[in-house]
């Protein structure tokens, strides 16, 4: 969720008009529109005062990235997958058998 999604929903939520939350929150309601269209950005401390103002707090996680692992080149990582899955027993016919598409 962006930050134009993230106030617009809390603002929604809060049952306020832009007004109503720009008064609270110290801050026009036009910047607010710009914030909630997205063709404004606020900063982290004015995103975290608006919300306060609606009632609201925005709880950040924090996850590890797949892509771009410290512990294993991408290659390796890879080859190491494939070494697990086929450790794995195959349990498919010898042949495979497929539908031929177009065929009646």
């Amino acid at each position: 969720m962006d930050s134009a999604e993230l106030l617009r929903t809390a603002r929604r939520r809060a049952g306020l008009t832009l007004r109503e939350l720009g008064q609270r929150a110290g801050t026009s309601h036009s910047t607010l529109a710009a914030y909630e269209s997205g063709s404004k950005s606020p900063n982290v401390a004015t995103l975290n005062r608006v919300l306060a103002a609606a009632g609201f707090a925005a709880d950040v996680e924090l996850h590890r990235r797949q892509r771009g692992s410290t512990e294993l080149p991408r290659g390796e990582e890879l080859a190491a997958v494939l070494e697990l899955a086929a450790a794995f027993p195959a349990r498919h016919a010898d042949r495979l058998e497929m539908p031929v598409f177009g065929s009646k």
